[in-house]
């Protein structure tokens, strides 16, 4: 097993269920609920929606993935997140830079890792653009290095988001998709200090079944560090096909946002809470416990040695 340092352990250890699978309930969008509804351009209105959310839901899950822009501090300030629940925090601005064939992402301006620490999380999540083809994939390798060395330094655990994307005006066919997401995963996980990987599912949405087993193994073996699927969006169903298939080739967990929170966007008051009470509570549930039988412990990739006299040198 991989050595960590005390507090990345520690981080991982409050965001894991006892046997040590990953449930995040994902609240870190922020552009895209904007556009999803408008009533979100106003900053209240787009806090109060995941205020909502966390406080039906944080307690069906491991551990909140939240933004430090409308929710992560306003959670807490509110009571809306538990206090034994952990929450990690994202620490990209929304969208890219660049060119759509060479994309860049960016901090969030005036955040940083140290910050994060500071204010309790127990990780922190980089979401990157990355394609291993792309003209700036060196640039972004060396961008998610120094984030990575930052958080060696504070010693906080580093949750990373590679995003996939063409380097045509064509999507990714399913068979692009996978060799992306694989080898994304072989090349960015090999850099010291990314602890914990949030993985896009490595096939289109419509390959065949029969082909997801095998494409989760491939994307395991290629990890070197745990893995967890995030739901970009597709429906509650699929997704959970999707995250018995993962599950069973070795991932530790799951992110999900969407496919099991999506239909209360557009809703308001009472009719918010009853489907959040109901449905997504419902589903997120049902996640929680495949990951708790499936998924594979993120225990055996790390563990951490204590000497009596470690505090002398930390």
């Amino acid at each position: 097993m991989k050595p960590l340092p005390i507090g990345k352990l520690r981080g991982l250890q409050t965001c894991a269920s006892p046997r040590g699978t990953f449930t995040f309930l994902a609240l870190d969008h922020r552009q895209n609920l904007r556009k999803a509804n408008p009533r979100f351009q106003d900053d209240a209105e787009l806090s109060r929606f995941k205020l909502d959310v966390t406080a039906e839901l944080a307690p069906c899950a491991t551990a909140v993935l939240l933004d430090p822009e409308v929710s992560a501090a306003q959670a807490i300030a509110a009571g809306k997140l538990p206090g034994d629940k952990a929450f990690v925090v994202a620490l990209e601005s929304t969208g890219y830079t660049g060119e759509a064939t060479a994309r860049k992402a960016q901090l969030i301006p005036g955040w940083s890792v140290e910050k994060a620490k500071r204010m309790g999380a127990s990780m922190v999540k980089l979401l990157v653009y990355y394609h291993p083809n792309a003209p700036v994939a060196a640039e972004i390798e060396a961008f998610t290095a120094q984030i990575a060395a930052e958080c060696q330094k504070h010693d906080l655990t580093l949750m990373l988001e590679p995003l996939s994307y063409p380097l045509t005006e064509q999507k990714l066919s399913s068979d692009e998709k996978r060799f992306v997401v694989t080898e994304t995963a072989r090349r960015l996980t090999a850099l010291p200090g990314v602890d914990l990987l949030k993985a896009e599912f490595p096939l289109a949405s419509d390959a065949p079944e029969a082909e997801w087993l095998t494409a989760c193994a491939d994307l395991n073996a290629a990890s070197r560090a745990p893995w967890v699927v995030l739901s970009a969006a597709v429906s509650f169903d699929l997704y959970l096909k999707q995250v018995i298939a993962a599950c069973q080739a070795g991932a530790s967990g799951i992110a999900v946002g969407r496919a099991v929170w999506q239909e209360a966007v557009p809703l308001e008051g009472q009719a918010r809470l009853d489907f959040l009470r109901g449905p997504a509570r419902e589903r997120l549930q049902r996640l929680n416990a495949i990951c708790r039988a499936l998924a594979r412990p993120w225990t055996e990739f790390y563990a951490a040695e204590a000497p009596f006299d470690w505090y002398k040198t930390y």
